[in-house]
């Protein structure tokens, strides 16, 4: 509530986005297409594969978020290369905003969750077919141009 005199009290603005990040995971394998593997993680809940990633917390920088998110999706740890096209979409009647960055998986070991049940390392081409949204395929070509294997 308000007086006279004071500007009237604003709502939340729910078109604000959801900000989100996370990484195109890579490995080397030279055994395999252009000499990587890409991880995609499912997720049980919407029953889909996509690139590990997940909502900042609040004041979290967009690079620290994105290695958190790696981190506790699939287990590894990595080192953040390129930044790769942001994406933007509506994701429950909300516009979200996601951030990627090329990351190459130092080490470490997968353990299933409730959130993340499984996890693959795949060829580019493979990763490109199994990813759900097609909003997603796109970034494993951003990859590819950024490790100059395009």
């Amino acid at each position: 509530m308000t007086g006279p005199g004071e500007p009237p009290a604003r709502k939340p603005d729910s078109r604000k986005p959801v900000l989100a990040a996370g990484c195109v995971l890579w490995r080397r394998r030279p055994s395999v297409e252009h000499g990587l593997e890409i991880a995609l993680v499912h997720r049980p809940k919407y029953d889909d594969w996509s690139h590990p990633k997940g909502k900042l917390k609040r004041g979290e920088d967009a690079l620290a978020g994105a290695v958190r998110e790696v981190a506790e999706e699939t287990g590894m740890d990595c080192r953040p290369g390129a930044p790769l096209p942001t994406s933007y979409y509506v994701a429950n009647g909300r516009p979200k905003q996601v951030r990627y960055w090329a990351a190459e998986a130092l080490g470490g070991a997968f353990t299933p969750t409730t959130e993340v049940d499984r996890l693959v390392w795949l060829p580019p081409e493979e990763a490109r077919h199994r990813l759900t949204q097609e909003r997603d395929r796109p970034l494993i070509d951003a990859l590819l141009a950024a490790l100059h294997l395009a």
